[in-house]
């Protein structure tokens, strides 16, 4: 089984409720299974400031599936959950973003692994640093990834 990051956020209803929501329909997801959960951190919009606060948390999975059979499951499970794609980092129920695919480099219309903006994402580079300290994004890790970042606004909401 290859090894993936996922990225979970949600600032639209009972937020929390939609992180475990969208984590149990991933663990009920054929050829994927989750190994980690990070803590929920309640995070600033990121993009289009004028929203709701986000929740943001971060899986480590296994899976069998191939990346972008990963991105059809995790896009069915947003769209079951009500998601609508209306505007770019605009309010969202659900958001599940494939951050890193084991080593693999993928660039295609419809998915760049690893994700395009992870080291500019303090709401992604802390969850993903809980799950592993020695975890390396296009060259660096996440400890110099971090100090490039403001992580103020980043804060530490509950275990999952």
């Amino acid at each position: 089984m290859d090894k993936a990051y996922l990225g979970l956020g949600t600032n639209i209803g009972e937020r929390e409720k939609n992180l475990r929501a969208a984590v149990a329909h991933i663990k009920k997801t054929t050829d994927v299974e989750v190994t980690e959960v990070s803590s929920i951190y309640e995070t600033e919009p990121w993009g289009y400031e004028e929203q709701n606060q986000f929740l943001n948390l971060c899986l480590k999975i296994k899976t069998d599936l191939k990346p972008q059979e990963l991105l059809e499951k995790c896009q069915q499970i947003e769209k079951r959950m009500g998601r609508k794609r209306e505007e770019k980092w605009g309010p969202r129920i659900i958001d599940i973003d494939i951050l890193i695919y084991d080593n693999l480099e993928v660039n295609t219309s419809k998915l760049v692994i690893p994700h395009p903006r992870i080291q500019e994402r303090a709401f992604v580079l802390v969850p993903l640093q809980e799950l592993d300290s020695n975890l390396m994004i296009k060259g660096k890790s996440i400890a110099q990834w971090l100090e490039q970042v403001s992580t103020s606004g980043i804060i530490n909401y509950s275990s999952y």
